[in-house]
Parts: C-alpha cells; sequence; structure tokens
C-alpha cells in the first residue's frame, strides 16, 4: 500500500501542476513561476507521504548538500547533451542561426523544473526505490527503466524507437545514477539538465514534444539515426551511446560503493544500504 499511497501522492501534485501550466501555456512568467512552484511542492509532497509511509527520515531527499548535488548534476546533463550535439554539429546537420527566445528560454525553466523533479520523484523515488528492495538493483532498473521509455510513446511524436532510446539513454542512466549516490537531488539535477539544454539553450525537439524556443535560434537535419527525426536528438544514436556510457560509469560506481542491492533480498537488507552519498 506504500507504493500506491506514495504514486497518488505525486502523481497528485504532477497532474495539477501540469494542468496549471497548460492552463498559463503562453505566459513565460508564469510557467516558470507554476513550474518552480510545482518542483518544490512535490518535492515536500513527496517528503511527507514517505515519512508517514514508511516512519523514517528521508535521508534521499535530505536538503543538506542539496545545492551542490543538483548543481553536480545539471553540469553532468548539460554535458551530455552539448556533446550529443557537438557530434550531430560535427557531420553537418545541426545550425545556429543566431539567437533564440530569452523568455522562451525562461519558460522552459520552469517547465523543465517541473517535469524533472516530479518525474525523478516519481520513477526513481518511488517506483525504483520500492522495487529494488523487492528484486534487487539490476531488476529495478530494467523494469523501471522500460516503463519510463514506455511513458513516452504518450508524446505527440513519439515512436517505438524514440522509446526504446529513452528507457536505455535515461531510465537505465537516471537509476543508475540513483543507485551511485542514494540520493534524488543528482538525478534531478542531471534530469533538469539535459532537458533545458535541449530546449531551453539547443532548441531542439525534446522527446517529441514538437520544437522549442531556447535561447539559439536552430536548425537541424539528416538522417533519423543522426538527429533522431521528429523524436528529437534523444532518437539520435548519439544519445543513446552517451547514455550507456554513464550507466556503465554510474553502476559501477554503485558498485565500488557497495550500493548493489542483490536480486531476492530482504527488505530490511535493503534498507540498510546507505540512503546518501557526499
Amino acid at each position: 500500500m506504500r507504493l500506491l499511497k506514495q504514486l497518488v501522492a505525486v502523481a497528485a501534485v504532477t497532474f495539477v501542476g501540469g494542468q496549471a501550466i497548460a492552463a498559463v501555456e503562453g505566459n513565460d512568467l508564469l510557467t516558470l513561476l507554476l513550474g518552480l512552484s510545482t518542483a518544490v511542492v512535490a518535492a515536500l509532497v513527496y517528503g511527507w507521504v514517505v515519512r508517514r509511509t514508511e516512519r523514517r527520515s528521508v535521508t534521499e531527499l535530505a536538503r543538506s548538500g542539496a545545492g551542490a548535488r543538483i548543481t553536480r548534476g545539471a553540469l553532468i546533463g548539460f554535458a551530455m547533451f552539448a556533446a550529443v550535439i557537438v557530434n550531430i554539429a560535427f557531420v553537418g546537420d545541426y545550425d545556429i542561426n543566431g539567437l533564440g527566445s530569452v523568455t522562451g528560454a525562461v519558460a522552459l525553466l520552469g517547465f523543465m523544473a517541473a517535469a524533472a523533479v516530479t518525474e525523478e520523484l516519481l520513477f526513481r523515488g518511488v517506483l525504483f526505490r520500492v522495487i529494488e528492495e523487492r528484486t534487487g538493483t539490476w531488476v529495478a532498473l530494467l523494469l523501471t527503466g522500460v516503463v519510463f521509455g514506455l511513458m513516452h510513446l504518450l508524446n505527440p511524436d513519439a515512436s517505438l524507437w524514440g522509446a526504446v532510446a529513452i528507457a536505455v539513454e535515461a531510465g537505465f542512466m537516471l537509476a543508475a545514477c540513483y543507485a551511485a549516490t542514494r540520493n534524488l537531488w543528482v538525478p534531478i539535477g542531471l534530469h533538469f539538465g539535459w532537458n533545458f539544454a535541449a530546449g531551453g539553450i539547443f532548441s531542439v525537439v525534446v522527446s517529441g514534444n514538437g520544437e522549442s524556443e531556447g535561447l539559439l535560434d536552430t536548425t537541424m537535419s539528416g538522417p533519423a539515426l543522426v538527429t533522431g527525426g521528429d523524436f528529437g536528438p534523444e532518437g539520435s544514436l548519439y544519445t543513446v551511446a552517451a547514455g550507456v556510457a554513464l550507466t556503465v560509469a554510474f553502476m559501477w560506481m554503485a558498485h565500488r560503493r557497495g550500493h548493489i542491492v542483490p536480486r531476492r533480498r530482504k527488505a530490511a537488507g535493503a534498507e540498510s544500504v546507505p540512503a546518501t552519498v557526499s
């Protein structure tokens, strides 16, 4: 029941926040404010429902060191996506035409903050963490990664390949990031840095959700395996390769830190795994 209660609580904030953001579409300042508000409320609700259902301190969302961890994750996410864009530009399939929209980037800042926080709380904070206690780290990573990819089939320009790519490069990678750090702030920052770099800076399609109006005015054309086609660069083989590399790095780190929960390990044993690492 705790899984259901936690999912419902965070999903309710996600739904209400998403509806509010959609209602003010076109108003960049309100989108920023509502996006940031949704992110803050979602984190507070997650902390409240976990404390009530598990009767413990929510160390995976501890305030101490949160800023540094978010920044660290955001820098990793930005660097990852920037590397993808540089590779696509190197083969001549991405061009910068000039400056884009500063106000559009401001709105995306709020929108991407809400998306990063709510999705990480739902998928890594609730689903991965609870499933890992029952099945172990590797099975939980596989199951939640696949579900995360399938969720993106609901996007307007979604494709089966796009869902597979998201499962590998995001679902697996972000779960591995949580396993390595045992806190949610780093994957939240990574998720935000990646998404904001894509839409807010490089102005490309994000997960099949249409063109973004970010800081740069850009055009992209070329083979779908390179550019990701209508799904955007997240469907590019470059992005999948980067996601696999980071997944391997995070899982190696998790192994070195003793954070891998064996399959069929009892919940009591799983609870002994450190929740946070500096």
